[in-house]
């Protein structure tokens, strides 16, 4: 009998350990002096961890050029928010590959010294963000949640989460928080043309989107600053491409000579964004056995 009573306590406890590795569990806290930016990750189990990112990209605020007006912005908010002042969620809009997501990155090599951290949270994964809110509104230190690329298509869930989370839910934000995205879309949810038909006119001639625009527009007016970036022209993108080749060491002789290989790489991508400025930079610097 005792025999049996003991099989049965084994069985039990090896069903329970099994129950407990699949049920969610508490993300735990990692070393915040591991890393300045850290990865909020879910395994297929189910369980979330804070990776730490152990090759921060060192982009310098000195390395980015013809965005001075985002870069001012972004800086002073950034620089309120490390020193206990008051500062802003961050929406940064525009044309593909001109330094959105590399001017947050400069931003925390900036301040990282002074304490600010960066946990970059991926889409489908901001129904988590009271959870991680709440792990980090303790600790000493200025955290940036970084979103890149967002945008959502309709119904997905990490949409109203996010929503919650700016506009003063019962979960908002601590003053150690602030969220940073960068998307291509403006207002972050696909637009159609039908959608137009929904506005109506007052007889002043005032007018009025209809509530499915407004449901649209209601989310990234939650952020607090918008910086929105714009494409390059001939002669920004061919700035770009020389701050890169300096900083790789090209000579001045020898970026004045790239100029036009670089107008024809740009053609040939149909872009002169400063992603492509950078990629030919390095095309060329390597082409010319250039050490950076």
């Amino acid at each position: 009998m005792n025999a049996g009573f003991e099989h049965l306590l084994l069985r039990a406890e090896q069903l329970i350990t099994r129950i407990e590795a699949v049920l969610p569990q508490a993300v735990a806290q990692p070393d915040w002096t591991a890393s300045s930016a850290f990865r909020y990750r879910k395994r297929s189990s189910g369980r979330a961890t804070l990776e730490p990112v152990r090759h921060v990209g060192a982009m310098a605020l000195t390395d980015l050029k013809e965005i001075e007006p985002q870069k001012e912005k972004i800086y002073r908010n950034t620089h309120q928010f490390v020193t206990g002042q008051r500062a802003n969620n961050v929406l940064l809009t525009g044309a593909r590959g001109t330094g959105k997501s590399s001017l947050i990155r400069a931003c925390l090599n900036e301040f990282s010294a002074q304490g600010l951290r960066l946990i970059e949270v991926d889409k489908a994964d901001l129904t988590d963000l009271p959870d991680i809110i709440d792990l980090v509104s303790e600790e000493p230190y200025k955290f940036i949640v970084f979103c890149d690329d967002l945008s959502f298509d309709e119904g997905e869930s990490g949409y109203k989460a996010l929503k919650s989370i700016l506009d003063g839910s019962v979960a908002a934000t601590t003053a150690n928080v602030l969220i940073y995205a960068t998307s291509n879309r403006r207002h972050l949810l696909p637009e159609y043309m039908k959608e137009n038909l929904s506005y109506t006119h007052t007889a002043d001639g005032e007018v009025h989107p209809g509530e499915g625009v407004e449901e649209k527009i209601s989310l990234s007016e939650r952020f607090g600053l918008w910086v929105s970036f714009y494409p390059f022209s001939q002669d920004e993108y061919l700035t770009i491409v020389a701050q890169w080749l300096g900083a790789m060491g090209v000579t001045v002789p020898a970026i004045e000579a790239a100029r036009a290989q670089a107008l024809v790489w740009a053609l040939e991508r149909g872009s002169r964004s400063g992603r492509v400025a950078y990629q030919f930079a390095l095309d060329y610097a390597g082409q010319h056995a250039v050490v950076a």
